[in-house]
C-alpha cells in the first residue's frame, strides 16, 4: 500500500469522503446536518490517501486547531479494505505529518455510533477528553486527544 499527502482538493480524497459522508448520513440520522456543518473540506491543507495497487482505500486530514494542535478531519476506510490496516496507516502518517509541521497534540471528535473509530483511537493511545468548541453539550460525540511529537512516533 502506498500513501499520497496532498490536500482536500485531491480528486480521490473527495471521492472516500462523499462515501464517508454517505456513511455518516446513516450512522447520524436526523443528526448528520448539524454534523455535516463542521466537515467541510475547505482549509484542510494536509490529506492523505491509502492506496492499494491504483485504487485509493483510505483517507484521513488535518485541520488547524489551535497555536500547537491540529484537528483530524475525514478518516475514512472503504468497506472492502477494512480489518487490514488500512485506518492505522492513515492515522499514523497524520501523526507524523503534524508533528514535522511541529504541533504537538492533534484532537478528533468522533460519534458513540462509529464504535470503530473510538475503538481505533484508543488503540492509538488517543485520550478521552471533554467535547470541544461546537460538540459542547452534544450527547453523541467523543472527543479525544494525543501528544506527538518526532521523537515519540
Amino acid at each position: 500500500m502506498d500513501l499520497l499527502r496532498t490536500d482536500s482538493t485531491h480528486a480521490d480524497f473527495r471521492a472516500l469522503v462523499a462515501q464517508l459522508d454517505a456513511d455518516l448520513a446513516q450512522r447520524d440520522g436526523e443528526e448528520h446536518a448539524f454534523y455535516h456543518q463542521f466537515n467541510r473540506l475547505e482549509g484542510l491543507d494536509r490529506a492523505v490517501v491509502l492506496y492499494e495497487g491504483t485504487v485509493p482505500v483510505g483517507c484521513g486530514a488535518l485541520k488547524v486547531f489551535s497555536g500547537d494542535a491540529l484537528e483530524i478531519k475525514r478518516m475514512y476506510t472503504h468497506p472492502d479494505f477494512r480489518g487490514r490496516g488500512v485506518a492505522g496507516r492513515v492515522l499514523r502518517e497524520l501523526e507524523q505529518w503534524g508533528a514535522q509541521d511541529g504541533f504537538g497534540r492533534l484532537v478528533l471528535e468522533t460519534g458513540k455510533r462509529n464504535p470503530e473509530a473510538v475503538a481505533l483511537y484508543q488503540k492509538y493511545g488517543y485520550t478521552r477528553i471533554p467535547n470541544f468548541g461546537p460538540y459542547e453539550g452534544v450527547e453523541n460525540s467523543l472527543c479525544f486527544t494525543k501528544k506527538v511529537s518526532n521523537t515519540n512516533l
